[in-house]
């Protein structure tokens, strides 16, 4: 009996797996639509890249006299090429698109790559600035959005807030936008990842706790998005609701 359970188990696993991945593959295939819809030169960069990286191949097979040893080699990194420049242009198309919305940067924080411990607005206002906080190995990061101006007196009060239970922890401030001194939403992950290790995991850990902590006696953001809000019309619609929530 409980072989052909386990038997059922890994048979039941196996359909989820391939499940899974069919919907893997469509999910991309509707993603390669939409993007070749907007991005005219999307595949004959594709094809150009493929065709390029191939044609080097043949070449040095030519030249070591290897060629059908080192075809398949060109085609395959030719592929994977090309579907490296697809995924960075989809990237790019989904930032701009993204760009100046409220919440998009809260978005962007929380599709990170890497083992970062992230709290969309942690703290905000009625006009959805907001304050997003992440916890990693650089310490704790605030990172504002919305007015700058407004965005840097709501981050110093978070920084205040945060300082009287970190200790010693490094504290980063960035506010994202596309004026001097500021960090662009599409750089955003990029210069979060070039800030300097001072902590360790366990640290981290502790951290979260601590913080976790402080953000049940803190008032969050009132009706804060937890993506990019696109559209004027919605954005007043939420100022509204945060007004009345506020």
């Amino acid at each position: 009996m409980a072989k052909a359970q386990d038997k059922e188990a890994k048979a039941e696993a196996k359909k989820a797996r391939r499940q899974a991945s069919r919907e893997r593959y469509k999910q991309l295939w509707q993603a390669f639509q939409m993007q070749r819809k907007e991005d005219k030169r999307l595949i004959p960069y594709m094809a150009g890249l493929f065709v390029l990286i191939v044609a080097v191949f043949v070449v040095l097979g030519l030249i070591f006299g290897s060629v059908w040893l080192l075809l398949p080699l060109g085609i395959v990194l030719g592929l994977l090429a090309a579907f490296i420049l697809f995924g960075r242009r989809v990237q790019r198309t989904v930032y701009t698109k993204a760009e100046g919305q409220a919440g998009a940067a809260g978005w962007a924080l929380g599709n990170m790559r890497g083992q970062w411990r992230v709290k969309q607005a942690v703290s905000g206002n009625a006009h959805l600035d907001a304050v997003h906080r992440v916890i990693g190995k650089p310490g704790v990061i605030l990172v504002g959005e919305g007015s700058p101006t407004r965005v840097k007196t709501l981050l110093a009060q978070e920084k205040k807030k945060v300082a009287r239970v970190v200790g010693d922890t490094p504290i980063y401030e960035i506010v994202v936008g596309n004026d001097d001194g500021l960090v662009p939403l599409s750089k955003l992950e990029k210069h979060i990842n070039k800030l300097p290790r001072n902590i360790d995991s366990k640290r981290i850990d502790a951290l979260e706790g601590r913080l976790a902590a402080l953000g049940g006696r803190n008032q969050q953001g009132p009706g804060m998005p937890k993506g990019p809000v696109p559209g004027n019309a919605k954005v007043r619609g939420m100022q509204r609701t945060a007004r009345r929530r506020g």
